[in-house]
């Protein structure tokens, strides 16, 4: 696709990109159908996300968009144009709360302005219940301009109640010690514990506390019941029986809310190693939860990428070695890795907690024992992998924060495999390798708010362990230990200074994977301080990481992983909260100030997201004939489209 346009605009700290779908017009009209139903579930659950973000989340929507559609007076003011950059903003975080600090997203035009704005817009959308469009100017007044009205989607510091403090809507008049309580008082069933609390809401009414359960009949049952509509459509045009089976009892998981019936479509997901669409659809990760353990909605459709799978697979099958040599305590290593499968695929649609921020590696599920008895699937997205690496190759960041010529070089010429192999490895042998102890319940349980950090901790650590290892170049997966020297030059250079543009000055870290690689990076350089493993320096004014011994800070990252292993699998609460507290909280502050001025100066804004394609029907006299794809180039017209069709 010559002259494809990958970079669409740009504003507040947001940059949007478009992937390619490569290969989508050689599938069978058997397989693009099926690409297609389930394209149309995954987006049919995008409303959900938006409602579990932030109670208010949709109401506030629909207002902004109304206003942005009708508004009647000049567009050239700096008034709409400020409001159109606050929608865009909300539109990219799925809500009010900014996507990765969830701090709330605080318009940079007054009252005065809303009140024009809202004012000269159609009035049909804007009455509430009483008809009184002064109250409704008064609740936007509170919910969007007073910075202390719910002004943290997801709060983890230490020492507040999390639940009452964050303004995720997984929770109502309940405290934290009141959903722990009523959690820990759940049965366990032997060996295979149930994700409890994965798909509800916690509801305290007349004293009495409930869930309100996530399914057809239920709550988001309008939803649900869309999504299970076009899962039943696509069911006609699956693979492979099981893939067939899998999708029935996703189905019937979301028609009776069954969290064992979730468990049995995850076995059955995990046992489909041949198809080539594939879906993750459901109440998946738990990194929106202060606590860990209520999932958001997310969805992605993908088609395989025969070619970089071939990398993938040579990992997989070499599970059991890396395990064997991995540097962590026998006694938490698995004694032989089940199911592990793993390819490279090119992501048609996502939708939810995927969009329009997206992952560029999936590992599922996320149940222990079930990665332990039946294995897991790991997906790296090669078109998102690639449109990111088209977009940054000029950006000129490299060159700002990298010590030297030479590791600029090698940046260019070997971080491209170094970056697939650690995604690769992070997801494949990261989060599929280790085991619990004997009786150690659910990280949610056990580790808490820490839960999340130690994890990703620990996949990345099996893959920095493992990227400068021979059996990489044995294998055929890198001609020499350049592409590992390149990751790691990246990594410690990510973790202690470029991650932090993503936050604003004077904040800590509260994202799980910025406390992670910033945990790994600083310990690591606190390990290694004495032989100056990595050494910070100073030149021309400017502070760098340089890395002084590749091979004794491979040694630090298997001291690291064998802890962290250990914390994970005996459940060590105390030991994960001092890990994070000292090393992945709390920012460096002259070092920040400094990161933010050299970035500034080169333009570029920290976050980046996508731009789905669409996939339309064609139809003659009633029969599909036809699926034709089709790339959207303006953010704002498929985020309305969203809202028209899919809400």
């Amino acid at each position: 696709m010559t002259g494809f346009k990958y970079q669409t605009e740009k504003f507040a700290d947001i940059r949007i990109l478009r992937y390619r779908v490569p290969g989508f017009e050689n599938l069978s009209l058997k397989q693009k159908i099926f690409a297609y139903y389930l394209a149309e579930a995954a987006l049919h659950g995008r409303d959900i996300l938006w409602h579990q973000n932030y109670k208010h989340n949709i109401k506030v929507r629909n207002i902004l968009e109304n206003i942005f559609k009708t508004y009647s007076g000049d567009r050239q003011t700096d008034c709409f144009k400020k409001f159109t950059v606050y929608l865009k903003r909300i539109w990219f975080s799925n809500g009010l709360h900014h996507h990765y600090s969830t701090d709330k997203i605080l318009p940079e035009f007054d009252f005065g302005c809303f009140e024009d704005l809202f004012d000269k817009s159609d009035k049909k959308v804007f009455n509430d219940e009483s008809g009184n469009t002064e109250e409704l100017k008064d609740f936007f007044k509170n919910i969007i301009f007073n910075p202390e009205t719910d002004k943290k989607r997801v709060n983890l510091a230490q020492g507040e109640d999390l639940v009452k403090t964050s303004a995720v809507n997984f929770y109502e008049n309940v405290g934290q010690e009141e959903v722990e309580e009523f959690y820990n008082s759940m049965p366990q069933e032997g060996d295979e514990p149930l994700s409890y609390g994965l798909n509800s809401k916690l509801v305290k009414k007349d004293r009495k506390i409930t869930e309100e359960v996530y399914k057809v009949g239920g709550l988001y049952g309008k939803y649900i019941s869309r999504i299970v509509e076009n899962l039943k459509k696509a069911l006609p045009y699956s693979e492979n029986e099981t893939q067939k089976q899998s999708l029935e009892k996703l189905i019937e998981y979301y028609e009776t809310g069954d969290l064992r019936k979730f468990d049995e479509y995850n076995i059955l997901w995990v046992s489909d190693t041949e198809s080539e669409i594939d879906v993750i659809n459901g109440f998946i990760e738990v990194y929106g939860d202060p606590l860990g353990r209520k999932a958001t909605y997310e969805s992605t459709v993908s088609m395989i990428d025969k070619e970089a799978t071939k990398r993938a697979k040579a990992i997989s099958e070499n599970a059991e070695w890396f395990e064997k040599h991995s540097p962590t305590d026998v006694i938490y290593k698995k004694k032989e890795i089940q199911g592990v499968s793993a390819k490279a695929v090119d992501v048609i649609m996502e939708a939810g907690d995927c969009s329009p921020s997206t992952p560029i590696g999936i590992n599922l599920p996320n149940a222990d024992w079930i990665r332990t008895k039946y294995g897991s699937k790991s997906v790296t997205i090669s078109n998102i992998i690639d449109a990111y690496d088209r977009v940054s190759k000029s950006s000129g960041a490299i060159e700002e924060f990298a010590y030297d010529e030479e590791e600029v070089k090698l940046s260019k010429e070997w971080g491209t495999l170094g970056s697939n192999l650690h995604v690769d490895m992070h997801e494949i042998i990261g989060h599929g390798s280790g085991k619990m102890a004997y009786g150690v319940g659910d990280t949610a349980d056990t580790l808490k708010s820490y839960a999340s950090t130690i994890e990703e901790a620990r996949a990345d650590l099996v893959a920095l362990y493992f990227a400068m290892d021979q059996k990489l170049i044995d294998l055929g997966l890198m001609p020499n230990f350049n592409p590992g020297i390149a990751e790691y030059n990246s990594y410690i250079r990510s973790g202690l200074m470029t991650q932090l543009v993503r936050i604003e000055e004077g904040k800590d870290l509260e994202e799980s994977h910025m406390r992670n690689r910033q945990l790994i990076a600083k310990w690591a350089y606190n390990l290694g301080r004495r032989m100056k493993v990595i050494e910070k320096v100073k030149k021309d004014g400017k502070t760098y990481f340089k890395i002084n011994d590749y091979q004794q800070l491979r040694k630090i990252f298997g001291i690291q992983l064998r802890e962290i292993q250990r914390i994970k699998s005996e459940g060590d609460y105390k030991q994960a909260e001092m890990l994070v507290e000292k090393y992945s909280v709390k920012v460096d502050i002259e070092l920040h100030k400094e990161v933010l001025e050299r970035w500034r100066k080169l333009d570029i804004p920290p976050y980046s997201g996508f731009i789905n394609p669409q996939l339309e029907l064609i139809e003659n006299q009633g029969k599909i004939t036809s699926i034709k794809i089709h790339y959207p180039e303006d953010f704002a017209n498929q985020m309305l489209h969203y809202s028209n069709n899919y809400s």
